[in-house]
This record gives structure tokens, C-alpha cells and sequence, in this order.
């Protein structure tokens, strides 16, 4: 289901201190490996709202980025949506997209709190983490739930976010956050949704052996430096700084955000990991978006109902829980939101 990606406007990006970037294999960190702004940039023009979203002009969206397990600093310039970033770093860097597995922000590290997501801040520094070593193992499911929770990187690859601990995955050699799924048994996952893989390994019998085979993300000797301990930008989204925020219909945007949005979407978020094992902050700010301006449940669950969300099958007493986290929200109510328990 075609959910759009999330990204939005800049004038001119500067390259932010990142947290402990890596040193570069073969040009100094100066020197951009390539550069692909001379395509266009997001289409853009007008004004969405009283100061919350501008659409981004053309030729101004410029990023920073390193392929996380070195490399000379690139630019990059002229997406719209989570692809055709992809489809830029692999240009700069003479690669293909399919190389990629993620990106994370202002990290080169594996941390998942660091993931590009749904959005990404005007100054953050992008690391595309690249496919390595594969593995394959046989896995026994003893238990109801595996204890994992699937995210994908928006351009068809579902991947490990967190492994519950003490859980049968955790107790398995070799599966790691960050490992890409790409086949189940004898069945490529490769353009699956993260949703449909959590489904799959949910409906696998319990007491029945699976064979899963993953793909790790490319690691160097500098994976295990200690973080920087001088002055740095943090560069996070959400802080109440422009974001850009890219979208699979119309022009990216520039969206002011106050605070508000990122604590809704990351309680919704939450519950979507809660309710389905899977993490999609895409999904949960069109959740967000598509409650943010009704009045009452009923009124919220019929949107629901009524768009193409109604294919995920939510129940009422969930949408409730939905509703809940957008009316505290709206209202100053909701804090951050707490550790989730994984249900595959």
C-alpha cells in the first residue's frame, strides 16, 4: 500500500557535526565524491498552511552523505521520496540502489533510534548503511512469538529494528538488528512490506523449524569508536526545527515542527509495533494527519474505514487507542512515549 515517503524544502545545507563520522576511505572529507544536484529538486511553490509546510523550491536540496562504513563525503540533491534517494547515493557513489539497505541520521553506527524515517532534518547528515555478509540458519519456533520487530526502508527491504530480549531470536547466533529479511523458507521477501514479513513469520506453526536467511549490513574497523566528545550539532528530528518531508503524490515540503507531531507519531508508532510487530513512522504520521483535525472518535474511526488504512484491518478497541494518543496530544497531555512489547 503506497504510503508515500516523508522529506521537505532547504535553502542551503552546510555539513553538520555528525556523531563520530567515520574516516573517509579515499578523499578527504572536503572533497565530495560526487555531486548530483544539478538534477532538479522538489517541485515546489506554494504555501500549504499558516507557516507549517512550504513546498521546496527547485535546485536548493543539498545533503551530506557517507556510505556508513566509509567513504569520501558525497552530495546529494533532486529526490522527492525515499527511492529516489536511494537512486542518488547509489549515483554518487557509482553503486547500485539495491546495495543500500538503510540510512540512518548524523550516525554511521547501527542504531535504530537514529533511522531516516518519515522525515529528515535540513541539516542531517546521511549514512547509507550497504548490503554484506549473508546468512542463513534454521530456526525453531518453540514459542508463540519470535520476539522481533520489522521496519523496511521504504524501497523494498524489510529489516530487524529490535530483538526482544530473551526471546527465541535473541537466544539465535547470528540474527542481528539491522539484518535485512530477504527470504523466509524458499520465499524472496525481497519488495515485501515490512508488515506482510511480520505476518508471515506470525503465521508460522509453533513447534514447526523455518530457515530465514538475512543480509547484514556492510561493518569496518571503525564501527566500535567511542562517541566524539566535542561540540556537535544534533541534527535529530523533532526538535521543533524544519524537516523535510517527502511524499509519493505532490511536491516534497518544509514542515515547522513544534514538538507536537513527533510525540503523537512516536506514540502511535508505538502502538503500531505493539498492535502489528512492525515500526513505520511513515504510517504513523499519516495516522496522525488523518486525525489531527477531527473532533471525536467516531468521526476518526470512519476516516480510517474510509481510506486506504481500512486494508490493515484495525479493531475498534485499537483505533480507540489511536484516538487516545492524538486527542493527548492535541490537548499537551502526551509525554514520550514508552518501550513497546513485541507480539511475533
Amino acid at each position: 500500500m503506497p504510503l508515500g515517503s516523508i522529506f521537505g524544502k532547504k535553502k542551503q545545507a552546510h555539513a553538520p557535526l555528525v556523531d563520530n563520522p567515520p574516516p573517509n576511505m579515499s578523499a578527504p572529507p572536503s572533497t565530495p565524491a560526487t555531486d548530483s544536484q544539478r538534477t532538479n529538486g522538489a517541485a515546489g511553490g506554494q504555501t500549504q498552511g499558516p507557516g507549517k509546510e512550504v513546498t521546496a523550491p527547485r535546485h536548493t536540496l543539498k545533503f551530506h552523505c557517507q556510505q556508513a562504513h566509509g567513504s569520501p563525503t558525497g552530495i546529494i540533491s533532486g529526490f522527492t521520496n525515499v527511492r529516489e534517494l536511494y537512486q542518488k547515493i547509489a549515483q554518487c557513489y557509482d553503486i547500485s540502489p539495491s546495495e543500500i539497505l538503510f540510512c540512518t541520521l548524523n550516525t554511521h553506527k547501527i542504531d535504530m533510534t537514529r533511522l531516516l524515517g518519515g522525515q529528515i532534518g535540513l541539516e542531517d547528515f546521511i549514512f547509507a548503511h550497504i548490503r554484506g555478509q549473508p546468512k542463513e540458519l534454521d530456526v525453531t519456533k518453540s514459542e508463540d512469538a519470535l520476539g522481533l520487530t520489522i521496519t523496511d526502508n521504504g524501497a523494498g527491504y524489510a529489516f530487524i529494528k529490535r530483538i526482544k530480549e530473551g526471546s527465541i531470536m535473541d537466544k539465535t547466533p547470528f540474527i542481528a538488528v539491522g539484518d535485512h529479511i530477504e527470504k523466509i523458507n524458499e520465499k524472496s521477501l525481497i519488495g515485501c512490506r515490512h508488515f506482510e514479513v511480520a505476518k508471515m513469520l506470525k503465521e508460522i506453526p509453533k513447534g514447526s523449524t523455518f530457515t530465514i536467511r538475512t543480509v547484514a549490513p556492510m561493518q569496518s574497523g571503525f564501527s566500535n569508536i567511542g562517541p566524539n566528545t566535542g561540540n556537535k550539532k544534533s541534527g535529530s528530528v523533532g526538535t521543533g526545527k524544519q524537516t523535510l518531508r517527502l511524499r509519493s503524490t505532490g511536491p516534497a515540503t518544509v514542515q515547522e515542527d513544534d514538538g507536537v507531531v513527533g510525540v503523537a507519531t512516536d506514540k502511535i508508532n508505538n502502538l503500531l509495533e505493539s498492535f502489528m510487530g512492525i515500526n513505520d513512522e511513515e504510517l504513523a504520521q499519516t495516522i496522525w494527519e488523518l486525525g489531527e483535525n477531527l473532533n471525536n472518535p467516531h468521526n476518526f474511526a470512519e476516516a480510517i474505514d474510509e481510506s486506504d488504512l481500512g486494508a490493515f484491518g484495525f479493531t475498534d478497541d485499537f483505533k480507540f487507542d489511536l484516538w487516545g494518543a492524538i486527542s493527548d496530544a492535541k490537548s499537551g497531555r502526551l509525554v514520550k512515549a514508552q518501550e513497546f512489547n513485541e507480539q511475533f
